[in-house]
């Protein structure tokens, strides 16, 4: 089953997108789902804070993300301030997340979609030496460190968690 995960498409372009970032980091098929923060530090055996929740918003019509550390929420007007948008920050639609990234609600990864979209991730990630991030699928996550995260997603470090 692991082996058909890792070739799915989505899966593949999140490692492809590692790997030309230089990142050290493999995507891991897990037995259990990492659909949710909760499931995924459950099938890790991590702290809930140490998974990052890949959230994609709707800013001025476009998509784009926040990565949250797992046991915090998105102060969604923190990310538009971080992100130098204005207007209403809403919750993208499934349409949109596809859209935009590839990929499906409950394995979106910070990196891997059509094009980059602007980001912040929750400087609370910090805490942790190894943060484990969703690849594409709701099986599939990847280890990594905050600052690598930062550098092979482009996002902006920022107090976007609550």
């Amino acid at each position: 089953m692991s082996e058909d995960l890792l070739a799915r498409p989505a899966v593949a372009r999140v490692q492809a997108a590692l790997i030309a970032a230089g990142s050290k980091g493999r995507v891991i098929a897990l037995a259990q789902t990492a659909r949710t923060a909760e499931d995924a530090a459950r099938a890790l055996g991590c702290e809930l804070g140490a998974i990052v929740k890949t959230l994609v918003f709707a800013v001025e019509g476009r998509a784009v993300l926040a990565l949250v550390a797992g046991d915090r929420r998105c102060n969604t007007m923190a990310l538009a301030r971080a992100l130098s948008l204005n207007g209403p920050v809403t919750r993208a639609d499934a349409e949109l997340v596809r859209q935009a990234t590839g990929q499906s609600i409950g394995g979106v990864a910070p990196l891997g979609h059509p094009a980059r979209l602007p980001a912040a991730i929750d400087a609370s990630l910090k805490r942790f030496t190894t943060v484990y991030a969703a690849a594409g699928h709701p099986h599939c996550v990847f280890p990594t460190s905050v600052s690598e995260l930062e550098m092979v997603s482009g996002a902006l470090s920022t107090e976007i968690g609550e």
